[in-house]
């Protein structure tokens, strides 16, 4: 770096060891190059955390993002900009951050005064819809962007349109070892007079280790005195999701070949001084992955600038990186030629050490000295462009101007309600009430909420432990024989009604679909499934507009995944033309709705004809459905602006009183629903502000200005009287508030990641 230059405070932000992935060894390592190179400029980091106990991060970690918080990521910004930090260095890598496609991060890169060089670890050829959302507008907010292979450089300006002026094709840094004989390092691991075939790196079936397992018979034939270590923790999501499930499968089939003898597994995750030292044993490393789109690979980088003779597979960086003699490539999944190539190179010492040497070469232009160096001169003319575009506003914005701040979502009073049976209906105050036992309404709210919190990343092992419980009590409450649920069950286990009444058939069937379309975990969707295919007959068989439009927003759900189960979709035409001509029957043009009374869950009724009419492409049902919730939403706002649900202390029938109170916590949570679906279908921003409204019911914004939901607890009161609130806590009304932050939180991370965030006035 030039001594003028003015890059005095480089932010680095990405994973950081300790935390057991790539990015994080890439982000700890350049970090450190830079540093050194350029003593004279502070350099920290800020760390993405996938847990919510974080890590014990060294010093020049300064600050914390919670991967699925999207509020954590605007701190960041805040945190950033007041550190007067000259230049940010992003890592970016789609799984690393959260919200859709990983968009969380545009929101802080949205908020930084200072420009952005990010590092893109990963380049799709065939990106989703919303990963090339993400993508482009990452792209646009980067100052710079760093790609590591030149196909990545190629692909971003042909599938990405990146202008070529801002991309900077900078190689994976490495370590700068020397060019030793693996005979040196070998008797440390116990292989001394053995030849060494390494692959390492966190362990995943996309890895491909079962396939040089395979090779291995062929290649002891001749080299009997090959051992091949696999060196590396199983990766931490693969950890979570399987436990060692791969790495079990493949010891098991290392001794169904007979093999046990020469290979060995090493499960941990080494720091860098005992990783050179099994790469430097190493006389052969193979890098056998299984899919081609691999932009980038740190494993790769290192044994090839280590002067290591590599037999890989074409994934992108391999194929450039090990092209004019630097390697060796074999097709995918090919055994009998990965056998085959590791013979011809262990025969033929003169080629095996060629191919050495030209990577050795090669690899000296990789070492982090001189990619910090490069970094350096990517951040200088970062630096230099950011001033003369003015790309970012030097105006801080108010609180008027930023999102608004959701709450924490606490579970901790869902988790009293909750035994090993099911959700417990009822509670005084906050203590549940064993005598009014469960219901299978609560529990399918409760299902739902599960789903939606593994949606968001919210403490996935508490979401599937109540999903866990709810699954089997709505799978014990159904009634094979009469095709229905029962609803209410005593404390001491027995059925109190048969069968359950016509809605709640049709909230279980709404938390069924939404098992089957939206949960990841096969052992759910099933069972989802089977439950949803016994109990949708009856639906047609009911009289309740309600249950009705449980069944389809169920039956929506279900078809997510499932799309051609033609009995469903012609449940859903029979459904959908039922509440079409409820509609016609009792609608006017000053009472658009589908009764002569407005009683319960009242949005639910359009919010099922705005679902099914958007999903079937009938404008009409689509329109019906909107039309008759802005009417709902029109006179549900008081004199003040307040969302004021109607009241169950005698509800509104046409003609008649309105009754004000008790206005009940269902009647938000059907409010938020609707209409943030309403927002989804049309993109009019007036169904956020009306979602916002109606949640902030929960929090005070209503007609006595008293919140309903408990901070600490995420418990909620079970309805506004006239002059207090019901200090009752029960399942109903909580799930009412826990199912409304869940999907605003979800919604807000839609709209903060993908444009600028919209504000609602009081």
């Amino acid at each position: 770096m030039r001594e003028s230059s003015k890059v005095r405070k480089i932010a680095f932000v990405g994973d950081y060891l300790p935390r057991k992935c790539g990015i994080a060894t890439f982000t700890s390592d350049l970090l450190s190059a830079v540093a050194a190179a350029h003593p004279q400029s502070q350099c920290f980091s800020v760390s993405v955390n996938d847990n919510h106990g974080g890590y014990d991060y060294p010093e020049e970690v300064r600050f914390e993002i919670e991967e699925q918080d999207l509020s954590s990521y605007l701190r960041a910004a805040d945190f950033l900009n007041i550190s007067n930090v000259d230049i940010v260095c992003l890592q970016h890598e789609f799984g690393i951050f959260g919200g859709p496609a990983g968009g969380h991060i545009l929101a802080l890169l949205r908020e930084l005064r200072m420009p952005v060089v990010t590092t893109l670890h990963t380049v799709l050829r065939e990106p989703r819809p919303d990963q090339r959302r993400v993508m482009q507008e990452l792209i646009s907010l980067s100052t710079r962007v760093v790609v590591m292979a030149e196909r990545g450089r190629q692909m971003l300006q042909d599938i990405y349109e990146a202008p070529p002026s801002k991309i900077d094709l900078i190689a994976h840094g490495i370590p700068d070892v020397g060019f030793v004989d693996p005979t040196y390092f070998k008797d440390q691991f116990g292989v001394e007079g053995k030849v060494v075939l390494l692959t390492f790196g966190l362990l995943s079936p996309n890895k491909g280790v079962e396939i040089v397992l395979k090779a291995l018979p062929q290649i002891l034939e001749e080299f009997p005195d090959v051992v091949y270590i696999v060196l590396g923790a199983t990766h931490p999501n693969e950890l979570r999701e399987h436990g060692e499930a791969y790495r079990v499968s493949l010891e098991m089939l290392a001794k169904k070949q007979g093999i046990e003898k020469n290979v060995i597994f090493y499960n941990d995750f080494v720091d860098l001084e005992t990783l050179k030292e099994f790469i430097g044993a190493a006389d052969l490393y193979i890098t056998p992955y299984l899919n081609e789109a691999q932009i980038t690979s740190g494993t790769l980088a290192y044994t090839f600038g280590a002067g290591k003779a590599i037999v890989s597979t074409p994934y992108w960086h391999a194929a450039e990186l090990l092209a004019d003699d630097r390697g060796v490539l074999v097709p995918f999944g090919d055994a009998l030629a990965i056998a085959r190539e590791v013979i011809g190179l262990l025969r033929d010492d003169t080629r095996r050490h060629a191919i050495r040497k030209n990577a050795y070469r090669i690899g000296r232009e990789m070492v982090w000295s001189k990619v910090a160096e490069l970094y350096m001169r990517s951040f200088e003319l970062s630096r230099l462009q950011g001033a003369a575009t003015s790309r970012r506003s030097l105006l801080t914005k108010t609180l008027a101007q930023r999102p608004r701040e959701l709450p924490a979502l606490k579970l901790s009073h869902l988790s009293r309600m909750t035994d090993s049976t099911g959700v417990f209906q009822h509670a005084t105050f906050s203590i549940p009430n064993f005598s009014e036992g469960y219901c299978t309404d609560d529990n399918a709210r409760a299902f739902i909420l599960a789903v939606l919190l593994g949606e968001l990343g919210e403490d996935p092992e508490a979401g599937r432990g109540v999903a866990t419980t709810c699954a089997a009590f709505l799978l014990h409450a159904f009634d094979t024989q009469a095709g229905r649920f029962h609803n209410h069950m005593s404390f001491d286990r027995r059925w109190l009604d048969d069968p359950g009444s016509e809605d709640c058939q049709g909230r279980a069937l709404w938390a069924l679909g939404i098992g089957v379309g939206r949960s990841p975990f096969r052992s759910f969707q099933m069972m989802a499934g089977q439950l949803f295919a016994s109990a949708l007959p009856a639906l047609t068989g009911f009289t309740s507009p309600r249950a009705w439009a449980f069944g389809l927003i169920g039956i929506h759900e279900y078809l997510r995944r499932l799309s051609g189960d033609s009995f469903v979709n012609q449940t859903r035409e029979t459904l959908t033309c039922r509440l079409m001509e409820l509609h016609e029957r009792n609608a006017t043009p000053d009472w658009c709705w589908f009764e002569q009374e407005l009683s319960y869950d009242n949005a639910k009724l359009a919010h099922a004809l705005i679902l099914s009419g958007r999903a079937t492409r009938q404008p009409a049902v689509f329109e019906r459905g909107l039309s008759a919730l802005r009417w709902l939403n029109e006179i549900q706002i008081s004199e003040k602006g307040y969302f004021r649900p109607i009241g169950s202390n005698g509800f509104y029938h046409r003609g008649g009183t309105r009754a004000k109170f008790d206005q009940q916590p269902i009647e938000a949570q059907a409010t938020v629903s609707a209409c943030l679906e309403a927002y989804r279908a049309t993109s009019d921003v007036w169904w956020y502000e009306q979602a916002q409204r109606a949640f902030d019911w929960f929090l005070g914004w209503n007609d006595l200005g008293l919140e309903l939901y408990s901070p600490d607890s995420g418990a909620c009161g079970d309805g506004l009287h006239v002059d207090r609130v019901n200090g009752n806590q029960g399942a109903e009304s909580t799930l009412a508030f826990l199912l409304s932050l869940a999907e605003m939180r979800l919604a807000q991370n839609m709209v903060t990641s993908f444009r600028a965030p919209i504000v609602v006035e009081a």
